[in-house]
C-alpha cells in the first residue's frame, strides 16, 4: 500500500509538537503515532532551500525514498520529512542512506 501525504496544517503541528525528531546535515525527521492502518507521509521544503524545481525534486526524491522502504516501515505513523540546506546538493542515495539512517535512529523500521 502507498503511503498517504499529510496535507493540513494542524496534521504537521500535531507531528512537530507530539513526535520525535532526529536530524543529519540533510534531512530532520519526525515521527509520531497517528492511529491508523497506515503510514502517512509530509514533506517539507522552505523557499530558503531553493527554487521550485530543487524543491520538487526533492520532494520526488523523497517519496521515492519511502515507496522502497516503505515494506520496512512500522505501519500506524505519522512522518515528516524536512530539507536542510545540505539536501539540495545531494544525490538520491545520499538522501536514501540519510532517511534508512535516521527512521533507524528513530525507531520506525522493523527490527532493524
Amino acid at each position: 500500500m502507498y503511503m498517504l501525504s499529510l496535507k493540513k496544517n494542524r496534521d504537521f503541528q500535531r507531528v512537530y509538537h507530539d513526535g520525535r525528531s532526529v536530524a543529519d546535515r540533510n534531512l530532520v525527521i519526525y515521527a509520531s503515532e497517528n492511529g491508523l492502518s497506515g503510514n502517512r507521509l509530509g514533506i517539507s521544503a522552505s523557499k530558503k532551500f531553493g527554487n521550485s524545481v530543487k524543491r520538487h525534486r526533492f520532494q520526488r526524491r523523497i517519496r521515492e525514498i519511502c515507496r522502497h522502504q516503505e515494506k520496512d516501515l512500522v505501519s500506524g505513523r505519522d512522518i515528516v520529512v524536512i530539507a536542510r540546506s545540505g539536501a539540495s546538493e545531494s544525490d538520491y542515495h545520499v538522501l536514501e542512506e540519510s532517511f534508512v539512517r535516521l527512521t533507524g535512529r528513530l525507531k520506525v523500521r522493523n527490527g532493524k
